[in-house]
């Protein structure tokens, strides 16, 4: 019998932490399929009951070196939690800041061509070096002698493992000579500022990663803030207050206006405009009467529904989202770190070189002289030092992504700059994304008035009503400088339209339906644009002032004015455009051909734009999701990845891998080019890293580079770096 159970882990640092623990459960017997999500802290491990159980999972899990537990609510960790974890990371950080100062205001001495910089004297001393580097190394920088303890325990190396590898060396190193040296009229050469910069930079990095992990799980938190838990039920005549997680299919609920549904069901008394932006992105409501579907966490506006509960609470569209947001982050591997995986082949490799180092002048090149072989053996594992190495990547996502932000790009991680720039297909959402998202008045037909008479008269009875559509016409009759009379006596039709008194005049306003409906007058030269304006997918309404038809009003959400060269753009990077929506095929059409868009799929629900992206990615495309929408939250999370446009919904925008600030479509394609500039910035970078190490080593295993020597070989290889890195602010 197969079982599913959530565990929340502890203490990983890297991804080659999530990997050990997926490699190491994976092979216990009953195990059929684990997934640990670094970012999340949590695993998802499905089991065979007859052969293994959940303790025996998490107590190997604990055995190489990890804190785990069974979560039993099945939520993300605590913001309080991580914001503790943010606060300590931070303080470590500053406090090693600060010690380092001195440290490396002492480095100029060490160099003629900045000997204009003046050094305290106190700061040469070896025994001030001293005591400023033992609470860095060993107070600050104890977590990564413990980590690297339980990694190799555990038979990895990851890159606390060098870490501590070349902190030690440079410290102990230093230690020998500060005590050796106590009464020398000369201070010696020491290397205490090596190791204190490098556990100064690998605490800025574990904060900086710290505060990304506790962004990323705001989405979750978002989605489940939707949910309501208590629904007015219906019962015997009587209404009365019930938990929603209590109700089952059959049960009725009352639904007033301006409540949020809290379940999916159908209508089975009332009329209504129901605002369902959330899972169609679509901004302007829908009309909800006798027989038709709701859905949890759409807002029901105006009038009272009476719903029969069709789902139960864990069956609802929006805890179907909130599960492929949930499982989309769960499954999405983190990149596994260059460094991380040449670490478990660099650290071992790098300890046999010393050891050999040491060993050929001990007993071969000057036999019996300990200082010279310890001073060869610490060269080797200084030059060695995971500074430059370390580096490569950080630096250059972060003037990457400075770049990006400069512009408006806001990178989440910095692992999707790689991923993006690899991307072969971008899905773009329709609403909000290469349209503006809201109704705008495109067109006017006016008889026996003026325009301006005309839209006075119509905007002063459409300010009584809080509808979308009612609102692009104020903003339209605003814009043309109407002055609105005073409109008394509103009354609305749900699904129609309004009706309202201006001067003593009756104003009517609804869709062209209504008007056939109750056989008013529509003329024949309006009736053919009526069917004209519908026939490209805008929403008509009709106008009648004292029973007389005086024109009407034509609304459609427009193309953003820089889709069709946005769309023009992606597609002469090389890259397959696809547009998906929720909204109907004949709209998505007219959008497609005015932005140049030849693929299509249009009504489509959140989930199966999450399962269009799979299927893609399953033939090997990777994958780009821009989308603006709630109804985009899946979709945001299964793609290669996801950039969330910054004018739509918050969950969208945590949803996102990328956010794009504003709403301006046009920064996709700069976000493109800042990835693939950026990702050949990291490989020159580690190009450079690679090539010191494989220079430097030989000749500080055969005693041409002295250990001073070599600490200023390792810290040139540093600043090197972080220069070409700097080389992303010209691009």
């Amino acid at each position: 019998m197969k079982e599913t159970a959530h565990i929340e882990i502890s203490g990983m640092y890297c991804a080659a932490c999530a990997a050990r623990i997926e490699k190491v459960v994976s092979k216990i017997d009953g195990v059929e399929e684990v997934q640990v999500n670094l970012t999340t802290e949590k695993g998802r491990v499905i089991f065979s009951k007859n052969r293994t159980s959940i303790q025996e999972i998490i107590n190997r899990i604990i055995k190489i070196g990890y804190d785990a537990k069974i979560d039993r609510q099945n939520h993300l960790q605590s913001e309080l939690e991580k914001r503790k974890e943010m606060t300590v990371l931070k303080r470590h950080f500053f406090v090693s800041a600060l010690l380092t100062i001195p440290l490396a205001w002492a480095m100029f001495a060490h160099f003629t061509w900045v000997s204009f910089i003046k050094v305290p004297e106190l700061f040469l001393q070896p025994l001030f070096q001293f005591a400023f580097t033992i609470p860095i190394q060993f107070v600050i920088g104890f977590k990564f002698y413990e980590r690297a303890w339980k990694a190799l325990k555990s038979g990895s190396a990851n890159m606390d493992v060098l870490v501590v590898l070349s902190t030690s060396a440079a410290f102990f190193y230093s230690h020998y000579l500060t005590f050796t040296h106590l009464n020398a009229t000369e201070h010696p050469v020491l290397y205490y500022e090596t190791s204190a910069f490098i556990i100064t930079f690998i605490l800025l990095g574990k904060f900086l990663e710290a505060r990304t992990k506790m962004r990323t799980t705001q989405a979750i938190k978002k989605l489940y803030q939707l949910q309501t838990k208590t629904a007015t039920l219906f019962l015997n005549g009587k209404e009365s207050l019930s938990p929603v997680d209590q109700l089952s299919p059959g049960h009725v609920i009352i639904v007033k206006s301006g409540e949020k549904i809290p379940i999916d069901g159908q209508v089975i008394e009332g009329n209504s405009m129901v605002d369902e932006s959330l899972l169609t992105g679509e901004s302007i409501p829908v009309e909800k009467s006798n027989g038709q579907d709701v859905y949890a966490g759409t807002i029901n506006q105006n009038g009272t529904l009476k719903i029969k509960v069709t789902k139960r609470d864990s069956e609802t569209t929006l805890s179907q989202i909130i599960r492929v947001v949930e499982e989309a982050q769960g499954s999405k591997a983190p990149i596994q770190h260059i460094a991380d995986k040449v670490t478990g082949i660099f650290v071992p490799i790098i300890i046999i070189i010393a050891l050999i180092t040491f060993v050929l002048w001990y007993w071969m090149l000057q036999p019996g002289v300990l200082s010279e072989a310890l001073e060869k053996m610490i060269a080797v594992l200084i030059i060695a030092c995971p500074c430059a190495l370390g580096l490569a990547t950080p630096t250059s996502v972060m003037v990457g992504s400075g770049r990006a932000a400069q512009s408006g790009i806001l990178f989440k991680e910095g692992k999707f700059l790689e991923l993006l720039g690899k991307s072969t297909t971008v899905i773009l959402d329709k609403t909000g994304t290469l349209t503006k998202g809201e109704p705008h008045v495109t067109d006017v037909y006016v008889e026996h008035f003026s325009e301006e008479e005309f839209f006075a008269i119509v905007g002063a009875v459409e300010m009584a009503s809080g509808h979308p559509i009612a609102k692009a016409v104020v903003r339209e009759a605003k814009k043309r400088g109407s002055i609105f009379p005073k409109a008394s006596g509103a009354v609305a039709f749900p699904g129609y339209g309004i009706k309202a008194f201006v001067d003593g005049k009756e104003v009517l306003i609804a869709n062209p339906s209504y008007f056939l409906k109750n056989k008013l007058f529509i003329p024949v030269r309006a009736g053919r644009e009526i069917a004209r304006l519908e026939q490209e997918r805008k929403t008509v309404m009709a106008v009648a002032i004292q029973n007389r038809f005086a024109g009407m009003i034509a609304v459609a959400d427009e193309v953003k004015p820089a889709s069709k060269a946005v769309v023009a753009d992606l597609k002469g990077m090389g890259l397959e455009v696809i547009m998906l929506t929720g909204d109907n095929l004949e709209t998505a059409k007219a959008i497609a051909k005015k932005t140049g868009i030849s693929k299509v799929k249009a009504t489509v629900t959140p989930q199966e734009k999450a399962e269009i992206i799979r299927s893609l990615q399953k033939v090997g495309k990777k994958v780009v999701m821009v989308g603006d929408g709630m109804n985009d939250a899946p979709a945001l999370t299964v793609a290669d990845v996801g950039i969330a446009i910054g004018t739509g919904s918050d969950l969208a925008i945590e949803s996102g891998d990328i956010t794009v600030i504003k709403g301006d479509l046009s920064k996709v394609v700069e976000a493109i080019q800042i990835s693939k500039a950026t990702m050949t910035n990291i490989k020159q970078n580690f190009l450079w890293a690679f090539l010191y190490n494989i220079i430097s080593i030989p000749f500080a295993m055969f005693g041409l580079l002295a250990p001073w020597l070599a600490g200023a070989v390792m810290a040139f290889s540093s600043v090197s770096v972080v220069l070409n890195a700097l080389r992303l602010n010209r691009t």
